[in-house]
């Protein structure tokens, strides 16, 4: 009997939240314990599962022996808040989950508030064309408890957002990496203190024959590194000292500062695993990134358009304007509590910006005077007014649709975002001949 079996035996879970989360934790604890759902929206849950849900009202009658809750759940703000609260040492996450399952293997956890995606699925690549056994999990991939034949030598590359860590009690990862901190996700963390500390939750529980990697300059990081006790190992990655490595990268999708500090990160914890760098230089230059997240879907000589859909918040976006020329740049949607924009008036000449969506008033708001723009109820609309002010004049154009918002207001979510935007694209390309 492994310690799976022997820590989730006989026991009474509670799983709340029936999305990708939620499933994977009750199909991998069903089959010894008795698991019970709960979702605020009913509808979620296909009537395969019907039968192993509870009502709101049996809740209190029964002596769950641990609450499993999905990431996207606010503890503040759903139907069951008052008992959670109640019962918030039975609260554990997907990631405790594996964790107590499965203590001693290789993670590799990568959180920060922009390029965990990115990072990822850079390292996942590396450690592949590596020839390791390594599995793409969390907020990316896969969901962690569906994977199998795990090994010991197999290696996870975890992406963690803020949300799945904050839940955590736990979980503990023997390679941690934080990209950056800026304001985010403020409506559920309500301060930028209580957002910081969920990600650096995954510093804090390492030992000292662990690593940790982050990033040199970041204040509140290294005001956290002082006033906490930490037994890992802390590498500061600077990533002005990997020109060298750089200079090597003939990849446009390395142009922009924000992806060559992604790879400085994964160039560190490469050495750290011994992994060859000549292999990490030939896996970036041939990384062709992820969908919607900075993805370049257009390159001539007199025309490169970037499709950045994923981009949430004006952090996000800035390395692309410090990155280019004649920019056009296409943002708007719903925007994040607090959020600011921090570019250099030097880069103001070079944008031409189009504002939609819902919050377009607080987007005008907070860009410079300096920088012209045009402001439309849609995507679409945006879309017509860059078309209508390129007229036909194409050259050393760069389109950047790098939002700086959430897309609720018009998609469902990012992905729907950025094939709307591919669509409106490929007419227009197909329009001009291009």
């Amino acid at each position: 009997m492994n310690e799976r079996q022997i820590y989730f035996k006989n026991k009474k879970i509670l799983i709340y939240g029936f999305g990708k989360s939620g499933y994977a934790c009750f199909k991998f604890l069903k089959k010894n314990n008795t698991c019970v759902i709960f979702d605020d929206n009913k509808k979620n849950i296909s009537a395969k599962f019907k039968k192993n849900l509870i009502n709101i009202r049996k809740l209190s009658s029964i002596n769950f022996d641990f609450i499993v809750l999905s990431p996207g759940i606010d503890i503040n703000k759903c139907r069951i808040s008052s008992y959670l609260r109640k019962h918030s040492s039975k609260i554990i996450s997907e990631l405790d989950i594996f964790e107590i399952s499965y203590p001693n293997t290789n993670k590799i956890t990568i959180t920060g508030t922009n390029g965990k995606s990115t990072t990822s699925k850079l390292l996942y690549e590396v450690l592949k064309d590596s020839k390791k056994d390594v599995r793409l999990t969390g907020n990316i991939g896969f969901p962690i408890l569906l994977e199998k034949k795990i090994k010991n030598n197999t290696i996870f590359v975890i992406e963690a957002s803020s949300y799945q860590l904050d839940y955590s009690k736990y979980f503990r990862s023997k390679y941690s990496i934080i990209l950056n901190l800026s304001p985010d996700h403020l409506e559920r963390h309500e301060t930028f203190k209580n957002y910081a500390e969920a990600k650096f939750k995954i510093v804090k529980s390492q030992s000292k024959n662990d690593y940790a990697f982050i990033e040199n300059k970041n204040n509140f990081l290294n005001k956290l590194l002082r006033n906490n006790k930490i037994k890992s190992k802390v590498i500061k990655i600077n990533f002005l000292k990997y020109n060298k490595y750089f200079s090597q990268i003939d990849n446009i999708y390395f142009n922009n500062s924000s992806n060559r500090i992604n790879l400085s990160f994964v160039i560190s914890i490469a050495k750290i695993l011994k992994i060859n760098l000549k292999k990490v230089i030939s896996t970036a230059n041939k990384f062709k990134g992820l969908n919607y997240r900075q993805q370049i879907i257009y390159k001539s000589k007199k025309l490169l358009i970037i499709n950045d859909s994923k981009s949430t918040s004006f952090s996000s976006t800035v390395p692309l304007l410090e990155s280019y020329e004649n920019i056009y740049w296409i943002l708007g949607g719903l925007a994040k509590k607090g959020d600011k924009l921090k570019l250099k008036k030097k880069y103001f000449s070079n944008i031409k910006a189009y504002v939609y969506g819902k919050d377009r008033n607080f987007f005008i708001k907070s860009l410079p005077n300096q920088i012209f723009y045009k402001t439309s109820a849609t995507l679409k609309g945006s879309m017509k007014n860059l078309i209508k002010n390129i007229k036909n004049d194409y050259n050393k154009k760069v389109i950047i649709f790098s939002p700086c918002a959430a897309s609720f207001d018009q998609f469902k979510n990012f992905e729907e975002r950025g094939k709307f935007f591919n669509n409106i694209i490929r007419v227009m390309l197909k329009k001009n001949g291009i």
